[in-house]
């Protein structure tokens, strides 16, 4: 189902902060944009994609269409999709409707599925204090009586 060959097509890249550029500020475009340089702070906002390649260092906010990473980066995503590729390294909080990893990648963080379940469906609400709880016979909860100490 998440392979490399589903990924959306290549757009235009726009906005390209090369291997020797660092970049510390807020970037919004609508179009694609290119990280190869280091970014050290703020946010990036776009329409577009954002490909953080295997030179980049990244540490600020994404907020994007798609998000590739094959570098390193750490922050907050806010995605339909990302993609952890190969090499890649990410540390942060993930929001994401779509979510792939490479093997040989490393993700250390919270990744949050949108779109989905929102109520867990294992979740049991705890009961005001002083209510009784009905226990059935021969449920766990029923304990056999100790046997009498000599």
């Amino acid at each position: 189902m998440f392979r490399r060959e589903s990924r959306p097509a290549p757009d235009q890249i726009d906005v390209v902060i090369g291997p020797r550029a660092t970049f510390d500020g807020r970037l919004r475009c609508d179009g694609s944009v290119r990280l190869d340089g280091a970014v050290e702070g703020g946010s990036i906002e776009t329409l577009g994609n954002v490909l953080i390649t295997e030179g980049a260092r990244v540490m600020a906010d994404i907020t994007a269409k798609t998000v590739s990473v094959a570098g390193a980066y750490k922050g907050n995503i806010v995605a339909e999709r990302v993609e952890l590729l190969e090499g890649g390294r990410l540390w942060g909080l993930i929001k994401v409707q779509s979510f792939l990893l490479d093997e040989g990648a490393h993700f250390h963080g919270e990744l949050v599925m949108q779109g989905g379940e929102t109520q867990d469906p294992f979740g049991v609400g705890r009961p005001d204090a002083g209510v009784e709880i009905p226990v059935e016979p021969g449920s766990p909860a029923e304990l056999p009586p100790e046997p009498p100490v000599e």
